[in-house]
């Protein structure tokens, strides 16, 4: 009879640790502001929530998450540099979705902005975003592509030096020229 006392404690402790966990989750949910709200916060590390409209690709391949119709308007934007795209994944796989991205927020070119180098910074469902294809090329715009074959180049000829043990004209030591 003992142990259905202890059996019973130990289904009532399970259940209302589960309760206690749904019912906090929005307690202790992270405190992330909008992206509009992102421009008062500029040198402090937040989180930053707002729905991904568009993911596009500039200059030598640095993508931009953005948020707004007109991506010259927008208050915030998320930037992820090409050397960090292996890090980070296909991140052209969020938009559409609501994403949180921690980070600092940085003012450029008249707006805040974050720069993503990891994906441990995004947070929620947009976390499992699947990696880069081996073969994206990311300084061609996603063009998939194995390179162009170049001639190797010729070795720079190099003019030789004269050893420095080398001697000149009648210097040399020993028996004198008779």
């Amino acid at each position: 009879m003992d142990w259905h006392r202890c059996a019973a404690f130990g289904i009532r402790l399970a259940i209302s640790s589960l309760l206690a966990l749904l019912f906090a989750g929005p307690l202790l949910a992270s405190d992330c502001i909008p992206i509009h709200e992102a421009g008062h916060h500029i040198g402090e590390t937040k989180c930053v929530t707002g729905k991904v409209l568009r993911v596009s690709v500039g200059i030598k391949g640095v993508h931009f998450l953005n948020f707004c119709e007109d991506q010259m308007a927008c208050p915030f934007t998320v930037v992820i540099f090409s050397s960090g795209l292996k890090d980070v994944g296909d991140v052209r796989r969020l938009e559409g979705r609501t994403i949180e991205i921690h980070g600092a927020v940085k003012f450029y070119d008249g707006r805040s902005e974050i720069i993503l180098n990891r994906i441990s910074q995004i947070t929620g469902g947009a976390a499992m975003i699947p990696p880069l294809p081996k073969n994206y090329d990311v300084e061609n715009r996603g063009h998939f592509s194995a390179g162009r074959l170049r001639p190797a180049k010729k070795p720079a000829k190099v003019k030789a030096k004269p050893p420095a043990t080398a001697t000149y004209g009648n210097d040399v030591e020993g028996e004198d020229p008779q």
